[in-house]
């Protein structure tokens, strides 16, 4: 009887220090603070055996870690919310480094449009003269009316009276010539360390209203692929075509865009005619246009089509006075254009 205690007392002490053994490596790799504790454990469970078994288990839980990735997740989740307050928060710097400003519409409503601020915007003088014409004397000016009598016969062939989508491809047109211009000008001003007269930014500012023009056209008809087809390739004709006439001669150039404008004038008229008559429905106008030039807010699609048509009333004079202003530019042009080609030439015989 008294060696099966003292077997049992000795089994119950082996096992016990099993135990505590696996308890504490256990606890070592779950948090190195909890050692002490454990190692005290370790002597009592050795004194006492298997009897507490249970006990020992339960004291290794993981408890506190869990509690520390439970807070540490909170902390993270708190500073995601606070980074993201401040990215909301944030204002966006423009390229010059300068925050922009917060521009508010004159009722307080926040002002929507990145591709024009409210200085750009503006009234359109509607009292300009719309029946004025340039008659042709000159060999040039001649030579530019009938150009612009021909190409109407393929557009008048193919757009017939939808005015809308004649809008469109014309607006896409128009607003090449005073891209062109205003890069060249702005060429020979550096060549030639002189200003340019303003001539830079009118033409500039030009083809920024004709851009306009066709944003707002696009708000109205929607073009289908085939027009888009059409406005790559005419776009990439007439570009190409323009940038080599202004090269040769700006008077004829200017000329061209002159009668251009008058062609606008008309089918734009001819537009109206269609509103007024009941042939094309009369539709709210867009917000950009209420805003680009200052309209009411009831304003309609005859009103966006009468202000347009004012503006182009307007590049027409400034075109055609181009046409006698910029006719000195031609030898200046003609002259960079043979040294470029000799330079060409030269260097294609170096190599």
């Amino acid at each position: 009887m008294n060696r099966f205690v003292a077997r049992s007392l000795m089994r119950g002490l082996i096992d016990g220090c099993n135990h505590s053994r696996r308890g504490l490596s256990m606890a070592l790799r779950v948090n190195p603070l909890e050692t002490v504790g454990l190692a005290r454990n370790h002597q009592s469970a050795s004194a006492l055996g298997g009897l507490y078994r249970t006990r020992m288990m339960s004291s290794v839980t993981p408890g506190p870690t869990t509690t520390t990735l439970a807070e540490k997740k909170e902390i993270d989740r708190e500073e995601g919310v606070e980074s993201e307050k401040i990215d909301k928060a944030a204002v966006v710097s423009s390229y010059w480094g300068t925050s922009r400003q917060k521009i508010k519409r004159e009722d307080g409503t926040d002002w929507p449009w990145n591709c024009f601020m409210p200085w750009d915007s503006y009234e359109a003088d509607l009292s300009i003269d719309l029946k004025k014409h340039h008659v042709p004397k000159a060999f040039l000016d001649k030579f530019a009316y009938r150009t612009v009598k021909i190409l109407r016969i393929p557009t008048d062939i193919f757009f017939q009276r939808r005015y809308g989508c004649r809008a469109m491809m014309l607006e896409t047109v128009a607003a090449v010539p005073g891209m062109v211009g205003g890069m060249l000008l702005h060429l020979r001003s550096l060549r030639k360390f002189q200003h340019s007269g303003g001539w830079v930014k009118a033409l500039l500012e030009e083809a920024e209203n004709e851009r306009m023009h066709l944003m707002t056209m696009v708000e109205l008809v929607k073009p289908k692929w085939y027009e888009r087809l059409l406005v790559l390739t005419v776009q990439g004709v007439f570009f190409n075509s323009f940038f080599v006439v202004y090269l040769l001669s700006p008077k004829l150039a200017h000329r061209i865009v002159g009668y251009l404008e008058e062609e606008a004038i008309h089918s734009y008229t001819e537009y109206l005619k269609d509103i007024e008559n009941g042939n094309i429905e009369n539709v709210p106008a867009p917000a950009i246009a209420i805003d680009y030039w200052r309209l009411p807010k009831d304003s309609t699609l005859k009103d966006v089509i009468t202000v347009i048509r004012a503006d182009e009333a307007h590049h027409r004079d400034v075109n055609h006075f181009a046409a006698v202003s910029t006719a000195c530019l031609f030898l200046d042009h003609a002259l960079y254009l043979l040294t470029t080609l000799h330079t060409h030439i030269y260097l294609s015989e170096c190599i």
